[in-house]
């Protein structure tokens, strides 16, 4: 059986770090240290949403950020009655009204979000919770930040909405240091002018995981914090954050294979003597060989990765994982469900486990989860 790991001592330590990091930038300007609001989405980023809120919750945490409905309303089922806060806005009445029956904290970021709000808020005559979205430049949700006079109509015209937080996110804080600090300017404005017109702005949040890192001074009231957590950013990290999540499976077959044989799809791959293979029962499907949208990178990221690909083509192979704690290089494309290892010359046996570096962000949902001491 394949099960994704999740060592909990590593977690715990991450957490530690993440906290002693942010108590360095102090207090905000009000006095109160800043928070920390976990982003669980994409199904906790892969360590399952409702085991991995619970855990975070055991470490301190107590507010949490979601991209959809069936996450937010999957914590609420679960049990859990902490803070949520819905990222993306939502202006279809029938899952607004939902959002709020299961008092999840929603966020407004145009005319037309505003407008459903209210008119819920009005027939239960009471204020809804919300965070305001600003566009500082990333082009999706939120206020556009240059269009501040019909933001200041909109918001002003609330009666039956309570603003508790304003926030914006930034498209490219794990390399572009001018452009990051463009969209934190565009965004102060808005705060400034919002103030100016008497808007309530609550508690300003602007930091993901590359920003807590990179700009403390951006730290604000509260940080969103994702990835980091799980050790897993595109550039090196200047806390000791350890990577969490790795696929555990079985050997489940093996064989001997004469010279000169294809292995795999596209008959990628031919044996150069005669080769013993041991099969796995994994592959893409689970995750094996995936990685974050190269599009989010920095051109010589691109080149870099394309070298690596043109290097690795002509030696036919992806890389190494280990069987019972030895290095064995996959043969082959990668399959959906199976992956084919050399381990020729090796005492491996069927039901052998394999351990499989791995981001759980694309491991299936239905692959077990396993937190171990």
């Amino acid at each position: 059986m394949n099960t994704l790991v999740i060592n909990k001592e590593d977690l715990s330590n991450n957490i530690k770090n993440i906290k002693k990091y942010l108590s360095k930038s102090g207090v905000d300007d009000n006095g109160n240290p800043v928070k920390i609001i976990a982003v669980v989405k994409a199904n906790g980023y892969g360590l399952g949403i409702v085991e991995y809120t619970k855990f975070l919750i055991s470490q301190g945490i107590s507010f949490f950020a979601v991209s959809t409905i069936e996450e937010a309303l999957t914590l609420r089922q679960a049990g859990i009655e902490e803070k949520i806060l819905m990222l993306s806005p939502i202006a279809i009445e029938s899952e607004v009204r939902k959002l709020i029956e299961n008092n999840i904290i929603l966020t407004i970021g145009s005319k037309e979000d505003a407008k459903i709000v209210e008119k819920i808020g009005k027939e239960l005559d009471k204020k809804i919770r919300v965070h305001l979205k600003i566009d500082t430049g990333f082009g999706r949700y939120g206020f556009v930040y240059s269009k501040r006079d019909e933001m200041v109509e909109v918001l002003k015209g609330l009666q039956y909405v309570q603003i508790e937080g304003t926030f914006t996110h930034f498209s490219v804080s794990f390399y572009d240091d001018k452009y990051t600090k463009k969209q934190f300017d565009r965004f102060l404005d808005v705060i400034a002018i919002l103030k100016l017109n008497e808007i309530e702005t609550g508690i300003l949040h602007v930091c993901n995981s590359a920003a807590f890192l990179k700009y403390p001074y951006m730290h604000l009231n509260a940080v969103r914090i994702g990835s980091a957590i799980l050790g897993r950013l595109p550039f090196k990290s200047i806390i000791n954050l350890k990577k969490i999540g790795y696929l555990e499976t079985c050997v489940t077959e093996i064989k001997e294979l004469p010279k000169g044989f294809n292995i795999g799809y596209s008959n990628s791959y031919k044996t150069k003597k005669e080769t013993k293979i041991a099969i796995l029962p994994c592959g893409y499907m689970t995750g094996i060989n995936m990685e974050l949208g190269r599009d989010m990178f920095r051109f010589i990221d691109k080149i870099r990765y394309l070298y690596n690909d043109i290097k690795l083509f002509f030696k036919k192979q992806y890389k190494t994982i280990q069987i019972k704690n030895k290095p064995c290089r996959i043969l082959g494309r990668i399959g959906a469900y199976h992956v084919i290892c050399d381990i020729t010359n090796k005492d491996i046996e069927i039901g052998d486990k394999a351990k499989i570096e791995i981001n759980p962000m694309f491991i299936d949902s239905n692959v077990r989860r396993e937190y171990k001491e």
